[in-house]
């Protein structure tokens, strides 16, 4: 039978290159010249990143200089969680994590959105995947538009695709 693998996942290169490249875009900006502003990595996650700065308004600055580097490397954005924004007398801080993987409530709203369609699939949850059974190549084809359109917090990509 037909099946497919939905999953999310990112790329820790591409995340990697656009941090690189927002810390190169923060050296070369007048305003943030000297300030002491960078993004850092933390390494235990390396999908935490943490933004230094010396002011709350220069952190929502940053913020939006990584959203388009992420953006321009592929990375979706809609995988990012920003927490608040940590200010005390020597600056400020914010950190920002990448959603990465379906849990068990990403999973299980996929499955109840599949079954809530009327498209003849089956779904099933696998660790950080679902996988997605059809008898036919034009529902999973469906199934797959359906869930692109779902507005879910997290990027999904399709893998495993057999048509057995």
């Amino acid at each position: 039978m037909p099946s497919f693998d939905t999953v999310s996942e990112l790329d820790g290169h591409e995340v990697t290159n656009a941090i690189d490249q927002a810390n190169r875009e923060l050296e070369q900006r007048f305003d943030f010249r000297g300030s002491g502003a960078a993004y850092e990595r933390d390494g235990k996650d390396p999908f935490s990143i943490t933004m230094k700065g010396q002011a709350e308004f220069q952190l929502k600055q940053m913020l939006d200089i990584l959203r388009l580097r992420l953006s321009k490397r592929g990375v979706d954005v809609n995988c990012m969680e920003v927490k608040d924004v940590d200010t005390n007398l020597g600056g400020a801080r914010q950190n920002v994590i990448l959603k990465h993987g379906i849990d068990k409530d990403n999973g299980r709203e996929v499955v109840k959105r599949l079954k809530e369609s009327g498209l003849k699939v089956q779904a099933q949850i696998q660790g950080d995947k679902v996988r997605v059974i059809g008898k036919k190549k034009d529902d999973l084809q469906a199934a797959m538009a359906l869930l692109r359109k779902a507005e879910l917090g997290v990027p999904l990509q399709f893998q495993n695709f057999r048509d057995d």
